[in-house]
């Protein structure tokens, strides 16, 4: 009795072990345990990695590796959880159709991945480059708009290729209809565009002094990306549309650098002596850049001799300033100083004088003829 208890007994746990053995080699299970162990250990590595790498690209010099690793995120995690469903995938005993669902899905989530890796190094470059690029400071938001739905339509192309949907047609109506959108906002899009190569060209920046063919000066105040501002010195805004700034000679006062020449015209008395009107006039204005504020300390003034006038004999003077709004503050203080300076010495700065040149017959007929009129 005792012996065939024991075979019950053992016949009975034979088959619970087997019928445990069946439960465990189901392949939905297995694939269940398979996909968590695999998120598992991948996610750990990956953080792992992701935490060396973000080290390593701290210690160096460039920019371009934080933004690759900080755009690597997200994607490395989809890839993750993509090749776990793909493993899962091989084991458990899917039809034809669902594994043409499956191949359909992970190619989805691959290009998925790549937009979101593409979107988001293109968002921290603008983002990093609109802390220095004026322009962008301004417009960053519609740029990146503009780029993403750029991103997202390419990605939705490839999407529907991949799909088995012919993107042809889909293709031609893009086409007409950006050709309509394009006539349609002809004029935005060409100041956007000149926007975009006042960007990339730097013919002018923000708190440059400029004057433009037309007239218009002062310092540029803003570039955004329809238009920009400029501030007078009346301290009134002119904004220009960005089309005009690329079609116009522009004389940036700040290039190649802040500092530039003073030129002033002057005049004097054909009886005047030329080496002390040199010497005097350089006196003065070399007093002038040291006192006032603005002007170039230790440049060394100088004066040019250039042309024989109807009443008197021209010259240029030479001085420099710092910048193009203090040359005021320096003509103005140079004019009243050699002014005086010129009366104390002595220097004739002549009032327009004509000469009339009468031979002696004709001056006594004048004579004659106002003898006659007085009689």
């Amino acid at each position: 009795m005792t012996v065939l208890a024991n075979v019950v007994l053992s016949t009975l746990e034979v088959n619970a072990l087997e019928s445990l053995l069946e439960r465990l080699s189901n392949p939905w299970l297995v694939g269940s345990a398979v996909f968590l162990g695999w998120i598992i250990v991948l996610t750990v590595i990956v953080r792992i990695s992701y935490w060396r790498l973000r080290k390593f690209a701290q210690s160096t010099r460039t920019d371009i590796d934080d933004v690759l690793i900080g755009a690597l995120r997200v994607p490395v995690l989809i890839v993750v959880l993509v090749t776990g469903v793909v493993i899962v995938a091989r084991i458990l005993p899917l039809s034809v159709e669902w594994e043409g669902v499956l191949d359909l899905g992970v190619k989805i989530a691959v290009i998925l991945a790549g937009v979101l890796f593409v979107d988001a190094i293109v968002k921290a470059f603008l983002w990093r480059y609109s802390r220095k690029a004026d322009y962008l400071k301004s417009s960053s938001g519609i740029v990146q708009t503009a780029v993403r739905a750029l991103i997202i339509m390419i990605a939705l192309l490839i999407v529907l290729d991949t799909a088995g949907v012919s993107i042809t047609p889909l293709l031609a109506s893009l086409g007409l209809g950006s050709l309509a959108v394009a006539l349609a906002l002809q004029s935005p899009l060409a100041n956007f565009f000149a926007g975009i190569q006042i960007l990339a060209d730097k013919p002018i920046e923000l708190g440059q002094y400029i004057q433009l063919d037309s007239g218009a000066e002062g310092y540029v105040t803003r570039i955004g990306w329809r238009s920009t501002t400029i501030r007078a010195l009346r301290n009134n805004l002119i904004v220009i549309p960005n089309s005009k700034i690329m079609d116009a000679i522009i004389t940036n006062y700040y290039l190649p650098e802040r500092e530039l020449s003073i030129v002033i015209q002057l005049g004097v008395h054909y009886d005047s002596d030329l080496e002390q009107v040199e010497r005097v006039t350089c006196e003065v204005a070399r007093e002038v850049l040291e006192a006032v504020e603005g002007g170039k300390k230790g440049f060394e003034p100088f004066i040019r001799y250039h042309t024989f006038d109807d009443s008197s004999i021209n010259f240029s003077v030479i001085l420099r300033a710092e910048e193009f709004i203090n040359g005021y503050v320096v003509k103005h203080e140079f004019v009243k100083r050699l002014h005086r300076r010129y009366k104390q010495e002595g220097i004739v700065i002549p009032f327009p004088i004509r000469t009339l040149d009468i031979n002696r017959e004709d001056l006594l007929l004048l004579k004659r003829d106002a003898s006659s009129q007085e009689r």
